[in-house]
């Protein structure tokens, strides 16, 4: 997205900076591009995002930001928040920031859940990027991650309005029973907040975003559709079935090899041979101490089903993929499925139960030579799911 406005822009760009994931670099010539941590922030998350609002509170009204936003924002720029609570100075640091990402990562909660608690931990997320640039001008160019597109759970909303509260994000850290895993911090912040003793995040009715222009340019449908114009294409009978993919992976596996069973055994809703398409976000319990992210642990489940009926699933292949390249805190995009690789693990001696139950999917599809690896996209459009059905 720099880079293209650098086409676009050239040398009308005064100064830029980007906070990318490791690794997902590319040279450019007048944004600064500097890596921070993802899932989890770390010092360069803080870094880049004391940067980033240092830009910002140069700015004024004759200033045009363009906020370049995609998945991932969340971790890439940090600035844990400080507050006053029963006038004792609180301010929370960058451990306190991960072992609270720690925690939702692994509990199962959606992303709108997760960043909705995450908001109302930082001084950065939340709308505040946008009160700090105020009262420049601000066209905040994004790219959607999150199922469903909400511009405020992308990145946490850096310039949109905040629709969640305090007392939402301590409802979904209840929920998960999480509260525990905390720290003393994180809780007092949150129940002060929920109390109404903290300002809450920006609203919509804030003057910060009068002169804020959000702008969706891409989402996981589109991505889809091209998918789907390309399968067409090669001549499969294809069904884009849902962007809205979500829930336990696992579970997720187990709808999507339900529609590939009817399709052998009814050709319904298509007829082989077809391609069946699915995109969104999935979520992982984490209960094990493996390695893995979803899109493998979706695949790995589909090897576990195919090893039981592999009749049913015969000339049936299946991929799983993060769209940005990097699943969970891997170097793969996902995995493959199929009654073969089914076979091949069953005679490598290795039991899918085994290794669903560790959260091991990355282990398990290393042993086979079976991950998707593609390296950094430099895109993120949420997670795609490809099944092809043949004759």
């Amino acid at each position: 997205m720099a880079r293209a406005l650098e086409d676009v822009l050239g040398d009308r760009i005064t100064d830029g900076l980007v906070s990318v994931k490791a690794g997902h670099v590319e040279p450019l010539r007048r944004v600064r591009l500097v890596e921070a941590g993802h899932p989890v922030p770390d010092e360069r998350s803080v870094s880049a995002a004391r940067e980033i609002m240092d830009l910002a509170s140069r700015a004024d009204s004759s200033t045009l930001f363009l906020t370049i936003i995609s998945g991932g924002g969340s971790a890439l720029l940090e600035a844990p928040l400080s507050v006053t609570v029963d006038g004792r100075a609180i301010e929370l640091t960058l451990d306190d920031i991960q072992s609270t990402t720690r925690a939702l990562l692994e509990s199962g909660a959606t992303i709108h859940e997760v960043n909705a608690i995450r908001k109302h931990l930082s001084a950065i997320k939340g709308g505040r990027l946008a009160a700090a640039l105020a009262p420049a001008h601000s066209v905040s160019l994004i790219l959607s991650d999150v199922v469903g597109d909400n511009l405020d759970s992308i990145a946490s909303g850096l310039t949109v309005p905040d629709p969640t509260t305090y007392r939402d994000a301590l409802e979904h850290v209840d929920r998960y029973e999480i509260e525990e895993r905390l720290p003393e911090p994180v809780r007092t912040v949150l129940h002060a907040g929920a109390a109404g003793d903290l300002a809450e995040t920006p609203k919509a009715d804030s003057s910060s975003f009068r002169s804020v222009q959000n702008v969706l340019l891409g989402t996981n449908y589109q991505a889809l559709l091209a998918a789907a114009s390309a399968a067409t294409a090669l001549g499969y009978d294809t069904l884009l079935l849902s962007s809205r993919l979500t829930g336990e992976a696992r579970d997720a596996a187990g709808f999507i090899a339900s529609i590939i069973a009817e399709i052998r055994t009814h050709g319904h809703p298509v007829s082989a041979p077809a391609c069946v398409l699915f995109g969104g976000e999935t979520t992982v319990t984490v209960r094990g101490r493996g390695k893995g992210g979803r899109n493998q642990e979706l695949a790995l489940a589909m090897v576990e089903e195919m090893g039981r009926h592999p009749s049913l699933y015969h000339n049936t292949a299946f991929v799983s993929a993060a769209t940005d390249g990097t699943d969970g805190p891997t170097d793969a995009a996902g995995a493959f499925a199929s009654p073969q690789i089914a076979t091949h693990a069953a005679e490598a001696g290795l039991d899918c139960s085994w290794y669903l139950v560790n959260n091991d999917s990355y282990r398990f599809f290393h042993e086979i030579g079976e991950l998707l690896v593609t390296g950094p996209t430099n895109t993120n459009v949420c997670d795609i799911q490809v099944a092809l059905v043949g004759e």
